[in-house]
């Protein structure tokens, strides 16, 4: 364990201030779902199903826009992916507020989709601008400065729509489309040779041959159609070639990541309310949330890369027991255990990603990570409240986490499954 990396990493300028700028820029995005639901409520005088129509478009929006996004960038490089959501950000928000709920729906969908992809340039960035060994340490701090923005990040959507939520909306905008100017400007390398890379080239070549498909090593597969179907295939398989076994797998662990933390929020709200102690939510979060930040630095500091599976499936297991606390304290002594898994198995799933997938792949590949979490984040909180509805508080923790834990295991096994079939082919 070297905590040092973090003295040597913090002590390049660039890398300090894409992390820097990086946190700052998800404060916006962090802060949009509570504005967008105290609107529809509070405004707009609709129900919380109706706010969660609106936060649900921002996802899908999201979602969907991620891969392309990521595709765009590692084809047509950082400026010219970024152009198209500095002005869509300034105009949809600035819109938003003013229309009423169906057409506020598609402006969410639009604005989810065309959002500055900044998990995607950060990740994508970090990927380069560091070594091949050190991308456990960036990932981590960027994990931790997440964290930091969705501690902050809500507190200043509430304060904002308090005064304001016309107001508070184009705020959101205007700062989402400055901080993707601020990207524009700082300009970042997503790709080794440019300026600002670290030169890592053969490392990264070695690790993504080490884990792809046979099919990607020897040859194209032997089709048994022919004509315009084959070509369709082929196009569909060339593009996708980075999709080996194990980067599906840890894609599904980025979704069951996402459910979990959202389930988890879910189920911490409902559990405290259930006692009376509704008062006592935000203790609970800041105890979760600074128990990820300490587990992310030990393990931004490790010497080996760990499996994101097993982190995953020991966190959902650790989380299960919380549904079961009956008092703040123990809720808030129970969240510590799972809280120490959230930002490794966050930077965990980003180090494999980059590792596994060839470079010049790499922001599509970090754009469909960053989907596969939306999702899971956009199935945890009705899983969790569904549960909680129909046998209380502990089922909203007992359904993300057993789920979560199945997806773990499952991954492992097929993992597991996957490289004894590449050594017998071997």
């Amino acid at each position: 364990m070297d905590f040092g990396q973090y003295r040597e990493l913090l002590g390049v300028a660039a890398v300090r201030r894409l992390l820097i700028v990086a946190m700052l820029a998800r404060v916006p995005h962090a802060a949009s779902a509570m504005v967008l639901t105290l609107h529809v409520v509070n405004t707009l005088g609709l129900g919380y199903g109706a706010a969660g129509g609106v936060t649900a478009a921002v996802t899908i929006g999201i979602a969907f826009g991620g891969p392309w996004r990521g595709k765009l960038l590692d084809k047509n490089g950082l400026r010219r992916t970024l152009v198209l959501s500095i002005i869509t950000e300034a105009i949809i928000w600035s819109i938003a507020p003013f229309l009423p709920y169906a057409f506020l729906i598609v402006a969410a969908l639009i604005g989810g989709a065309l959002a500055v992809p900044i998990f995607t340039i950060v990740r994508q960035a970090l990927g380069v601008m560091v070594s091949s060994t050190q991308r456990r340490t960036a990932y981590a701090l960027d994990s931790i400065g997440t964290e930091l923005t969705f501690m902050v990040g809500p507190a200043a959507g509430v304060a904002l729509a308090a005064v304001n939520t016309y107001a508070a909306l184009v705020v959101i905008g205007i700062s989402s489309s400055l901080a993707g100017l601020f990207l524009f400007w700082f300009n970042p390398p997503t790709r080794s040779g440019q300026a600002g890379s670290y030169q890592d080239e053969a490392d990264a070549a070695v690790d993504c041959m080490e884990e792809l498909a046979p099919a990607e090593i020897g040859g194209n597969v032997v089709l048994p159609v022919t004509g315009a179907a084959r070509r369709r295939f082929n196009k569909v398989q060339g593009s996708l070639s980075w999709m080996s076994v194990s980067v599906i797998a840890v894609l599904g662990a980025a979704v069951a990541t996402g459910l979990t933390l959202t389930g988890t929020d879910v189920g911490i709200v409902g559990l405290l309310r259930e006692h009376g102690q509704q008062e006592q939510i935000g203790i609970v979060f800041l105890v979760w949330c600074a128990a990820s930040i300490v587990g992310g630095i030990i393990y931004g500091a490790l010497h080996r890369k760990i499996n994101p599976l097993w982190l995953l499936l020991i966190m959902a297991v650790l989380t299960v027991p919380m549904g079961f606390a009956h008092e703040t304290w123990a809720v808030v002594l129970l969240s510590i255990p799972p809280g120490l898994f959230c930002a490794p198995a966050l930077s965990s799933t980003s180090e494999w990603i980059a590792d596994l997938v060839p470079e010049q792949r790499r922001g599509e590949a970090m754009g469909w990570f960053g989907s596969a979490i939306t999702l899971g984040s956009a199935v945890g909180a009705p899983m969790a409240g569904l549960a909680i509805d129909m046998v209380g508080p502990w089922g909203g923790f007992v359904t993300v986490g057993v789920i979560a834990a199945v997806l773990g295991a499952a991954g492992i096994v097929a993992q597991a499954l996957w490289k004894r079939r590449r050594a017998a082919l071997v």
